[in-house]
C-alpha cells in the first residue's frame, strides 16, 4: 500500500544544504586539479545560498583549497571520512516527509551495477548521520539498490525514470518490473511511475540515469536532452525518448509541457571514446539552477532553455567539462538536503 501520509518533494522545493565529497588522491580522477576546480566552482555558488556538507578523508585539505579561494567557511560543514570516490547523488540520502517531518532513506549502492568499488561511499550517509550530521532526522535503512541519479520526482506522487537502470539485472535481480514499483510505492510514496525505455548517452556507466536525459520542472514541465544531428549515433534512441515524452499523461490527464536541450556538441576522452555530455544534469538550490556548460555555443541556449524552466531563479553555468572523464556531470557529484533535515 502506498504511504498516504509520505512524499518525495520535488528538488526545486527549499532546500537545507547541499552534500558533496572532495575528489582526493584515492579516487578515479586523472585530472584531479581540474576536479577540484569544478568542485570549488560549486560550492561556491551552494554557499551563495545554503550550507555545504563535505565529506572527505582528510578535511585540512578542502578547507585550506576553499579559504584559498575565499569561500565562506561558515557555511561550509567538513566531516572526515573514508569514500571510493566524488558522486553524492548516487550514495547520499534521499530524503522523504511524513506529514511535515523529514525521513531519509539510505539506499544500498553497490558502484552503479558492481562497475567500480563502492564499499566506502555505501556507508557514508550511515556514519554522517551517526555523528549526528542530520540532527535529529531519523535514517532507515533500505534493503534495495537505488541511486538517487536514477529517479526524479514531481513533488506530487510521480517518479520518473529508466527502465535500463531500474531493471539492471546487477542491482536488484529479485525484483520484477512491478515488484520495483511496488517497492517506490511503499518507500517513496509513488503513485504513479513514469517508465522510459529509450535513450542513453554514449559513455555513460550508470544504465542511463534519468538525471542525463529528462528532468521535471514546475508547472508540469520536463526538460529533456534532445538529439537533432541525424548522423549521430544517439540521434534514434532520443527520438524515441521524446516520443514517450509526448505519450506521457500528467495526473490529471494533460500532456506535459516539454521543452528540448540542445545537443552539446561531442567531446571524447583521450582515446577518443565519446563522454556522456548533457545539460540535463543541473542542480537546484534555493535561489538559483547551476547548468553544467562545456565550452561551446550550445551552453548559452541551454543555459536559455532551463532558465524560462525555471522562472523564479537565474540559471547560472559552471564550467563542467572536467567531470566528463568521470563519466559524470554537475547533479552527479550533489545531493539536495531538504529544509528541515539539519
Amino acid at each position: 500500500m502506498i504511504e498516504i501520509n509520505r512524499r518525495l518533494p520535488a528538488e526545486w522545493e527549499e532546500q537545507d544544504g547541499v552534500l558533496m565529497a572532495w575528489p582526493h588522491k584515492g579516487t578515479e580522477w586523472s585530472n584531479l586539479h581540474e576536479a577540484r576546480r569544478v568542485t570549488i566552482d560549486i560550492a561556491r555558488e551552494i554557499t551563495r545560498f545554503e550550507t555545504l556538507l563535505l565529506a572527505a578523508p582528510d578535511i585540512d585539505e578542502p578547507r585550506q583549497f576553499m579559504a584559498d579561494a575565499g569561500l565562506p567557511l561558515d557555511r561550509v560543514r567538513l566531516f572526515e571520512v573514508e569514500t571510493n570516490d566524488t558522486w553524492a547523488r548516487d550514495f547520499g540520502p534521499v530524503t522523504v516527509f511524513e506529514g511535515e517531518r523529514p525521513l531519509m532513506l539510505d539506499f544500498g549502492f553497490n558502484g552503479w551495477g558492481l562497475r567500480f568499488p563502492s564499499n566506502l561511499d555505501n556507508q557514508i550517509t550511515r556514519k554522517l548521520a551517526a555523528r549526528g550530521v542530520f540532527g535529529k532526522t531519523p535514517l532507515k535503512t533500505m534493503g534495495l539498490i537505488l541511486e538517487g541519479g536514477s529517479i526524479d520526482s514531481d513533488g506530487q506522487g510521480t517518479i520518473l525514470t529508466t527502465s535500463a537502470c531500474l531493471l539492471s539485472p546487477n542491482r536488484n535481480p529479485h525484483l520484477s518490473r512491478s515488484g520495483i514499483e511496488q517497492v517506490l510505492r511503499q518507500a517513496l510514496a509513488a503513485g504513479r511511475v513514469l517508465w522510459i525505455n529509450n535513450g542513453h548517452l554514449a559513455g555513460d556507466d550508470t544504465d542511463a540515469h534519468i538525471d542525463t536525459l529528462a528532468r521535471f520542472c514546475p508547472d508540469d514541465t520536463i526538460v529533456f536532452t534532445a538529439c537533432d544531428d541525424p548522423a549521430d549515433e544517439h540521434f534514434a534512441p532520443l527520438q524515441a525518448m521524446a516520443e514517450e515524452l509526448r505519450s506521457f499523461r500528467t495526473a490529471d490527464g494533460r500532456p506535459y509541457r516539454l521543452m528540448a536541450l540542445p545537443w552539446p556538441d561531442a567531446v571524447r576522452d583521450e582515446k577518443g571514446g565519446r563522454l556522456p555530455a548533457t545539460y540535463a544534469n543541473f542542480l537546484i538550490v534555493n535561489g538559483a539552477v547551476l547548468v553544467p556548460t562545456y565550452g561551446t555555443a550550445k551552453d548559452r541556449s541551454a543555459i536559455e532553455v532551463i532558465g524560462r524552466a525555471f522562472p523564479d531563479r537565474p540559471a547560472t553555468g559552471i564550467h563542467s567539462l572536467p567531470l566528463l572523464t568521470g563519466n559524470g556531470s554537475l547533479h552527479c557529484i550533489t545531493m539536495q538536503i531538504p529544509r528541515g533535515v539539519l
